[in-house]
């Protein structure tokens, strides 16, 4: 959605009479006005003539020097302004991204020498001129006009909160293929209005490519790996069924299955996360009541818990009949994912507490897992949900895992229109809570491919 669709055209304001007072070029005006009053008393004071003329050769002379005097300090003022101003037309023309300002009308008052390159368009051909969302049937003005207005372009993710400045958006183009990231803010008149936009666009096509070409490397090399691994996996399987086999050799072997059911958990991870980025992880949404999907979840997550000497507990609250649109699966994955760190990174004979709850009158159900384990260093926690991220503490407690489970499921719980975040206090507990639309309105339409922020 673009920028500007939320707010209503303005015109610019004139600036308040008192404010008009108080600026530096009127002081001239006022000082004049004072001596004017001067030589006007002077010519009709009761006082001789020659002091009634002395005063207004005074009067005079004091105009003329406070004449020159501000005209000298005016005309350096002007040519320091003229001079930043310059300085910053040349950065604004040298800058890598493109640049454009435009009013609430759409009218193009600033096009940059990178935002001529970026859209074949001479500067002359677009600045004064209107580029409203009407112009996208113009083939020379539709490309310029879908980054002016990124609804209108074959793909578009916002990056930042609706109404919240800069605002932030990633726009896709097929034919060719293009990556745009745009950058929009307000330009303020005296009173907080905005009057114009400026507009940065950087070219990110080359950048995201790379990153697709080595998510796609690490799928073909993932897919290679996985069909070894898992013949090896078999193999061992029938070893340990053997009935000659000895127990030492039975051992070994169930050491081998032990090994390969980690590698192909690796292996499995990334070819999630290679179709995470490229948008084609696969999603299959079904209406699903929330307790019984956490019930079953945390009844699959008993065994590791009793192994861990960790007690799981659920509080439903008052939502035993909520229910929720989700891909069960794929859900289930990073929910388990958030209780099995919850278990692992946990305290003997500590607790994990899952609760359900409803966000006032808002449409959103949240999930809280909260545990008392070793908890999160703060310095950490602004790297929780970035691939191959472990803690440092979490390293030390289990040495084994990717730091890919957190990716994962906070892709998974966006793709479901829901927010994942994290509350830690170091060696008393962590608690991750996500929350999920109950409109189903809420959900993203269609999956969109990951970049990295």
């Amino acid at each position: 959605m673009d920028t500007r669709t939320d707010m209503s055209p303005r015109r610019a304001v004139v600036p308040r009479a008192t404010s008009i007072a108080r600026m530096y070029e009127l002081r001239l005006v006022w000082m004049l006005a004072v001596l004017a009053l001067g030589v006007l008393a002077a010519s009709y004071a009761p006082i001789p003539p020659l002091w009634a003329l002395t005063l207004k050769i005074v009067f005079l002379a004091a105009g003329v020097i406070t004449v020159f005097l501000v005209s000298v300090r005016l005309a350096r003022a002007n040519e320091l302004l003229g001079r930043a101003s310059s300085q910053l037309e040349d950065i604004i023309a040298n800058l890598k991204d493109g640049v454009i300002v435009y009013d609430n009308d759409f009218m193009i008052h600033m096009f940059n020498a990178a935002a001529e390159g970026m859209f074949g368009m001479k500067r002359g051909s677009v600045v004064g001129k209107r580029c409203g969302p009407e112009r996208v049937q113009e083939k020379d003005l539709r490309f310029l006009t879908q980054v002016m207005f990124p609804s209108l372009a074959p793909q578009s993710i916002q990056r930042s909160e609706t109404g919240a400045y800069p605002q932030i958006i990633d726009i896709s183009f097929s034919e060719p293929v293009r990556e745009m990231r745009t950058f929009t803010i307000p330009l303020l008149d005296d009173e907080g209005k905005p009057v114009r936009f400026m507009k940065t666009v950087e070219d990110r096509t080359r950048e995201v490519q790379l990153q697709r070409s080595k998510s796609q490397f690490i799928s073909v090399a993932a897919h290679q790996l996985r069909t070894p691994l898992t013949a090896i996996q078999w193999i061992f399987e029938i070893l340990t069924k053997s009935p000659t086999m000895q127990d030492d050799d039975r051992r070994a072997a169930e050491d081998g299955i032990q090994a390969s059911t980690k590698l192909l958990k690796i292996v499995n991870d990334l070819l999630d996360v290679s179709r995470i980025e490229e948008g084609r992880f696969g999603y299959d949404f079904k209406e699903v009541k929330a307790v019984a999907f956490v019930e079953d979840i945390l009844k699959r997550a008993m065994a590791t818990a009793a192994q861990y000497g960790v007690s799981l507990y659920l509080d439903r609250g008052t939502e035993e009949d909520a229910v929720v649109y989700i891909d069960a699966d794929k859900l289930g994955m990073a929910f388990s994912n958030f209780v099995d760190n919850a278990i692992k990174y946990n305290v003997k004979n500590g607790s994990v507490t899952v609760k359900l709850e409803r966000l006032g009158a808002e449409p959103y159900l949240q999930v809280s897992i909260k545990d008392t384990g070793i908890g999160i260093p703060p310095e950490a926690m602004s790297q929780l949900f970035k691939k191959f991220f472990r803690a440092e503490n979490v390293s030390k407690v289990y040495t084994e895992g990717t730091g890919l489970g957190l990716f994962i499921a906070k892709n998974i719980i966006e793709r479901h229109g829901g927010a994942v975040w994290a509350e830690s206090v170091l060696k008393r507990g962590t608690t991750f809570f996500f929350t999920l639309p109950t409109d189903q309105s809420l959900i993203p339409t269609k999956e969109i491919g990951y970049t990295e922020e």
